[in-house]
């Protein structure tokens, strides 16, 4: 393919350059055939009117001029009986061609002549009276020698172009060439592709388009093993726990007990939420996560959320507060998904957050898009864990998140409900400081929320 494109690459810069030179060299022949023959016959019509002014300075007048000029019909004159001669009044007093002796021109043809002046005086004008006649043998040499030049010309700038178009399409197309190998390098599941980036123009852009979308690619491959890997073991862990006490009942090791049973039931909770969330992901991901919009109040939202966390936080001796102006604009949201994104925000923060610190849910217009935010004074986030927060099974903290049972799917499923609303969620956090969520939403009859 590559051989091809050179090679169309190559016929078209030397057919574009042949055609060039050849409308050139057509164009250069006949303006130097036509300025030839105009130069030619200005040299033999001024020696055809000087002649005439020297015939008239020493006869005083045109009488008789045929016999005067006999040699007029001779072969070496015959440029010379191209031309026709009127006198003073416009009369022809000179026989050629279809003017004869004693004709009257008109106003019209005088002007298409050139006067005869002698002592100051316009005694005549001399016309063409017939067609230029063919070149001489040396003028046509000289006009074979033109044209030898432009054909030479022609083929001399037709190899030019021969060779520059081999050198300048191993430049451009080198690009595509390392493009090709990379892409049948990524076909062979090598995702993680570099090419380099030789220039500013179209290639280079089309060139880092590439290493973009394969750092992407590459990226999202990993994701998704690390996701596969994450998922087998949150799957494999609670199984594990409920075979094991299920094969210990059933050996008559263990005797079946309301604790044993409440155990092996939150293993099967832990499974059931994991699944959930996989599934809320999965729909997401195939854009039909059923959304029922309705107009909401932001603050009754936040008052339903804090509700639920009232009873939690106090164990947790952190206060949750409310800041929200009871005036806001309502808000066009799925009132079931928004609390499930904010239930996983406060849960998150409430986990952070230490004994006598405090979460704050506010509700704030920001220009026409509502902003729902959800601020903690826990341990923050560091800045190179910040980016990462949103992705699937990603842990600030591998041990705490699985010994408390946590799938690391809440940010993600988070992420896609407000991304499902046309929204955006955002993270800003300072370790020892605390972490705010915010969550970017259009308002009821607005156009969709923007950063």
């Amino acid at each position: 393919m590559i051989r091809s494109l050179t090679f169309k690459w190559v016929v078209t810069l030397l057919l574009s350059s042949l055609t060039g030179v050849i409308l050139v060299g057509l164009f250069a022949y006949r303006t130097t055939v036509n300025e030839f023959d105009r130069l030619r016959m200005e040299q033999i019509k001024t020696a055809f009117v000087s002649e005439l002014a020297s015939v008239y300075e020493v006869r005083g007048s045109w009488a008789g001029l045929d016999s005067l000029v006999p040699d007029n019909r001779r072969p070496a004159d015959e440029e010379r009986q191209l031309f026709t001669l009127a006198d003073a009044d416009g009369v022809i007093v000179l026989s050629v061609g279809p003017f004869k002796v004693g004709d009257r021109l008109s106003p019209r043809q005088l002007e298409e002549g050139d006067p005869v002046i002698v002592d100051g005086e316009q005694v005549g004008t001399a016309l063409l009276a017939l067609p230029p006649p063919g070149l001489n043998p040396r003028e046509q040499l000289y006009v074979d020698r033109t044209n030898q030049a432009l054909v030479i010309g022609a083929l001399g700038a037709g190899v030019v172009a021969l060779l520059i178009g081999i050198i300048l399409s191993q430049q451009f197309l080198r690009p595509l060439s390392e493009l090709r190998t990379a892409i049948a390098a990524m076909r062979q599941g090598d995702l993680n592709q570099q090419v380099q980036v030789r220039s500013r123009d179209e290639l280079g852009e089309l060139a880092q388009t590439f290493n973009d979308m394969s750092a992407q690619i590459h990226r999202a491959n990993q994701l998704r093993k690390q996701m596969t890997a994450d998922i087998a073991h949150d799957l494999r862990t609670p199984l594990m726990v409920m075979s094991g006490y299920l094969e210990a009942l059933r050996d008559g090791i263990l005797q079946p007990t309301p604790e044993r049973f409440e155990a092996m039931h939150q293993e099967a909770v832990i499974l059931k939420r994991l699944i959930e969330d996989l599934k809320t992901l999965s729909l997401a991901d195939a854009g039909e996560l059923r959304l029922i919009y309705q107009s909401l109040s932001p603050r009754d939202l936040l008052e339903q959320v804090k509700q639920s966390f009232d009873t939690l936080a106090a164990e947790s001796d952190v206060r949750v507060e409310i800041d929200a102006p009871a005036d806001l604009p309502p808000m066009r949201a799925d009132r079931e998904r928004m609390v499930q994104v904010l239930t996983n925000l406060v849960s998150n923060a409430l986990r952070y957050t230490p004994a006598g610190g405090k979460i704050v849910l506010r509700a704030r217009q920001n220009g026409g898009n509502m902003q729902l935010v959800v601020e903690d004074t826990g341990s923050g986030i560091p800045p190179d864990k910040l980016p990462n927060i949103f992705e699937r099974f990603y842990r600030v903290e591998e041990s705490r998140h699985q010994s408390e049972g946590e799938s690391g799917l809440g940010l993600a499923i988070a992420k896609s409900i407000v991304e499902a609303h046309k929204g955006l969620i955002s993270a800003d956090s300072q370790v020892g400081v605390g972490t705010s969520m915010i969550i970017t939403l259009q308002t009821a009859g607005t156009a969709p929320a923007t950063a």
